[in-house]
């Protein structure tokens, strides 16, 4: 018999683990799959953590060595104590250290003398505490371990498991091992998933780690283990705060590659909501942010923490689908639009049947079926449950079709209507299952019956095709594997784009701002844009009213528009800096003496350099780009619709820079109000691969100088025909950076 399509696509993914040689092998596998164990504050008081870890090795069989650590006794549940882990036989693997934070540094120390490789430091009372001596606390607790090269997991952890070596130190009950692999910084998170998975009965874990203040092991470290361990199908991750989220997204690039990455990432980023000088800057450190960060690289996000098993279990089984068009077949129209409904929420597509497909359902079901999708039966199947899978089969045949979605009571057709169905069910469920294995397209089932596992519904769980009881639970699946099929088909062709040379005329505008404790100036801050490639405008600064003539004869009769140049006027039109459509020499000196008397009321201390005068920009859509550092993921580049309401609409899409051709195009079509870029009542669509091509220098410019804090282009003018940047805004590090530093 043929393996099932999840078994043969896990077997690829253990064949590239084995050959991709992408990173060294990851240290964890040292202890995270142990053979000895070390249980310091072992004891026989069921209520401490010692004698619960005690409980989980003994009672589930870990048939590696376990030396309990305790001087005042000499034996815990059977098993012989030692007084100190100097006095164990050989080394352990592992550490569980169940004592008081105050002793966790001297115990590394002892840890590194005896070889022990990694620690697991259940103790609070660090960093966490935010108190002073906490946080001096942790700092010892990382130099000693650096120092006698121990890993630690934790501090402030709930634990770790390993369920294929029988490696249980949080003492949990009917856990199942499997292949679902998860990092989570909630205790109680886990036991909820565990929960949830003992309800489900047919999800499994292979390897949990709760990662704690991560003081040394980050969610980038496990996500590399989880990604080379050969028992983990999926990487599932809780996160509440990462410590180095660029580190995180290189290490995802990696592994989703290799396999499906599943993060429910709560609250904000750990960046926080800083008080920013700029659009982007006020935007970003969102957790909007955060989600496209992770998504560019190919991680699946769940936004409700009642999707992350079922996306789990899903991805591990499926793993990925060609695109985003479904085909539903449903034996009741309101399931079938609600089906519907969540599906076009979810981004999805109802797939176009073929004009063939329609024909072959039209032949086996009665004449009053939907044969369009969604297809629903109509009471076709209500004598005969197996006729569904022939219209999966035949859904399944269509070019059109990417996934296919089963919605409605199967399996539970003998509850309903008559016992002497359930035959008819287990054909079904036997037909679908062949099905499964022929075809690479995802099938997803909903039935109303999945919480009292009919026997088909059983059937169809044990040969690994997913059941769902929610609709929006299977829709999610389905998104998510259409969304990993896409990226994996969009960043498999992808090649760097080179690096691009700083100007060093730029360079020497930075050194100066730096060293005067300023921005760019506006006609800097276009100088450097134009200097690699970015389509400005001609522009003239004027110092004073007598520069005007010269650049009245420049332009001619063109209108014109003037703005203040000052390093203490940030919102120009705020101070009423700007003046727009002025024609003339005279007009021009009217404006000039108006701009510099409006910043002095404005602000009577601040230095004007002079007004910048430049050609009206043509008609067009108004756009924002922006990038900013942020202090978790590094340099990120904003898009989105400009002007003045990017802040209130907040309809803008972030990538992490260096940018891809698909990155910069996929931001395109993210954002909400993308139908305006295609031109809307009678205006010409915008110039997309002109946005793109900005998009891209932007990211590269970011690269170059490692001096640049932030950036707004806003508004840029988008035509048919290009685009024009109206303002530019570049916001200086004030610390000393060298271009040799990385972002």
């Amino acid at each position: 018999m043929p393996l099932p399509r999840s078994a043969r696509l896990f077997s690829g993914v253990a064949e590239m683990n084995a050959t991709s040689g992408a990173t060294q092998r990851s240290p964890l596998h040292d202890f995270l799959a142990p053979d000895s164990i070390a249980i310091v504050g072992a004891s026989a008081d069921p209520t401490k953590r010692g004698y619960k870890a005690m409980v989980g090795l003994v009672k589930d069989g870990y048939a590696g060595r376990i030396y309990p650590i305790n001087p005042k006794v000499d034996m815990v549940l059977g098993v012989k104590a030692y007084p100190s882990l100097a006095a164990i036989p050989g080394t352990a693997d592992l550490a569980l250290i169940c004592t008081p934070a105050s002793t966790v540094p001297g115990l590394l120390v002892e840890c590194g003398r005896k070889g022990v490789r990694g620690a697991v430091i259940l103790a609070s009372g660090f960093r966490e505490t935010g108190r002073p001596e906490g946080i001096k606390l942790e700092q010892e607790l990382l130099a000693a371990a650096r120092a006698s090269g121990v890993r630690v997991i934790g501090p402030n952890t709930s634990g770790m498991f390993n369920l294929h070596k029988k490696v249980n130190l949080l003492a949990l009950n009917n856990v199942k091992a499997g292949d679902i692999g998860l990092i989570s910084q909630s205790g109680n998170m886990l036991l909820s998933l565990v929960l949830e998975a003992e309800r489900n009965g047919h999800v499994g874990f292979s390897t949990y780690a709760g990662p704690g203040n991560q003081a040394d092991i980050g969610f980038n470290d496990y996500l590399r283990y989880l990604g080379e361990d050969a028992n983990t199908r999926v990487a599932t991750l809780y996160v509440e705060g990462f410590r180095d989220g660029r580190r995180f997204l290189d290490a995802a690039r990696e592994i989703t590659a290799l396999k499906p990455v599943v993060v429910y990432k709560s609250g904000s980023t750990e960046a926080g909501q800083k008080a920013a000088s700029s659009h982007t800057g006020a935007l970003a450190g969102s957790y909007a942010m955060t989600v496209d960060v992770l998504r560019q690289v190919g991680v699946s996000v769940v936004q409700h923490s009642d999707e992350i098993l079922p996306v789990a279990e899903g991805l591990g089984l499926l793993q990925k689908a060609r695109g985003k068009r479904v085909a539903v077949v449903a034996d009741g129209g309101g399931q079938a639009t609600i089906a519907s409904d969540r599906l076009a929420e979810a981004g999805l597509e109802l797939a176009e049947l073929s004009e063939r497909t329609r024909q072959r359902l039209g032949e086996i079901l009665f004449p009053q079926a939907s044969l369009v999708n969604p297809v629903d039966v109509a009471g076709s199947s209500d004598a005969n449950p197996a006729l569904l899978a022939e219209c999966l089969e035949i859904v399944a045949d269509d070019d059109n079709v990417d996934s296919v979605f089963l919605v409605g009571m199967f399996g539970g057709y003998h509850t309903r209507f008559a016992e002497e169905l359930l035959g008819g069910e287990m054909r079904g469920a036997e037909a679908m299952i062949e099905l499964a294995r022929r075809t690479d397209k995802p099938l997803i089932v909903y039935s109303l019956y999945a919480p009292v596992t009919p026997p088909a519904l059983r059937r169809l769980h044990a040969a690994g095709l997913p059941v769902y009881s929610s609709i929006e639970h299977a829709v999610r699946v389905l998104a998510a594997l259409g969304e990993r099929g896409i990226y994996l088909a969009a960043s498999s062709g992808q090649t760097p784009l080179p690096k691009v040379p700083p100007d060093g005329q730029a360079q020497r505008a930075f050194a100066t701002a730096q060293a005067e404790g300023r921005d760019l100036f506006e006609f800097e801050a276009k100088d450097l844009l134009r200097a690699h490639g970015v389509a400005v405008p001609a522009e003239r600064l004027a110092r004073t009213a007598d520069d005007l003539a010269g650049i009245a004869a420049h332009f001619g009769d063109q209108p014109l528009a003037m703005k203040v140049v000052s390093r203490d006027i940030l919102h120009k039109s705020d101070a009423g800096g700007v003046k727009l459509n002025v024609v003339g020499e005279a007009p021009m000196r009217t404006a000039f003496d108006e701009i510099l008397a409006a910043g002095r009321a404005y602000d009577s201390q601040a230095l004007i350099e002079g007004v910048l005068v430049s050609p009206m920009a043509r008609k067009g859509t108004e756009v924002i780009v922006g990038v900013i550092r942020d202090p978790i993921f590094g340099p990120v580049l904003m898009f989105g619709l400009g002007g003045i309401f990017v802040e209130i609409l907040e309809d803008v899409a972030f990538r992490a820079i260096p940018l891809s051709q698909h990155d910069a195009s996929s931001m395109l079509e993210q954002i909400k109000s993308r139908k305006i870029l295609g031109g809307v009542r009678g205006e010409a669509a915008a110039d997309k691969a002109a946005l793109i091509d900005l998009l891209l220098k932007v990211s590269s410019i970011v690269e170059a100088y490692p001096q640049l804090a932030e950036l707004d282009l806003n508004p840029v003018i988008v035509r048919e025909d290009g685009y024009a940047v109206v303002d530019a805004r570049v916001i200086v590090s004030r610390v000393a950076v060298t271009a040799k530093e990385t972002p």
